[in-house]
């Protein structure tokens, strides 16, 4: 039986400042994440996604026009756990494969971050930014809602979170100003480069 989980954060609470603050980091975990993972279990309880593992009930709810709750809280569900594997405190640099990857569809690391924060700042809304692997290159997407990479079948290796509540406590309706302290500062490349490696 499927079950959608609320998983601990990788890092304390106020590790993440003074870009994130504790503060901004409890209430969205602790509030708007949980609350997205306790609606998802009581909505698949009982139907038949409730045997399907989290990306096939986000793919199945996408098409069933019954069951937009149900994407909506697991989609959204599954885009958090990726949010918060995504950052680090310190950051780091990408490695290996990631990294000669980036250089070749990129130019090189700053390109990549432009894109990101130009894409995030565009980003009109409620959203995800991602870079993702298509499985013939890296690619950075943006994603209305609750809207996710696993619709098209791309594997989110980094993913930002542009809906208010990720920053509002911090720098209000400054997006930008969220954007850059993330990019600059908090993106785990150690991690990201690690699930690129294991993509075989």
């Amino acid at each position: 039986m499927s079950r959608i989980t609320l998983p601990p954060l990788p890092f304390a609470q106020d590790a993440l400042e003074p870009f994130i603050s504790a503060r901004t980091i409890a209430k969205h975990h602790g509030a708007h994440h949980k609350s997205y993972v306790d609606k998802a279990n009581a909505l698949i309880a009982g139907t038949r996604y409730a045997d399907m593992d989290v990306e096939d009930i986000i793919r199945e709810s996408a098409r069933d026009p019954g069951a937009k709750g149900i994407f909506n809280n697991v989609a959204q569900a599954y885009n958090h756990a990726r949010y918060w594997e995504s950052m680090s405190p310190g950051g780091g640099k990408p490695q290996g494969a990631l990294a000669r990857r980036i250089k070749d569809d990129f130019g090189d690391l700053a390109a990549l971050d432009a894109q990101l924060q130009d894409t995030g700042e565009k980003h009109f809304a409620s959203g995800w930014v991602a870079l993702v692997w298509t499985g013939e290159k890296l690619a950075v997407v943006d994603h209305h809602d609750a809207a996710t990479p696993v619709l098209d079948r791309h594997v989110p290796l980094v993913t930002i979170d542009v809906w208010e509540h990720a920053y509002y406590l911090d720098v209000q309706n400054e997006r930008p100003k969220y954007l850059k302290q993330l990019i600059a500062n908090l993106i785990d490349w150690k991690a990201a480069s690690a699930r690129f490696d294991a993509l075989g």
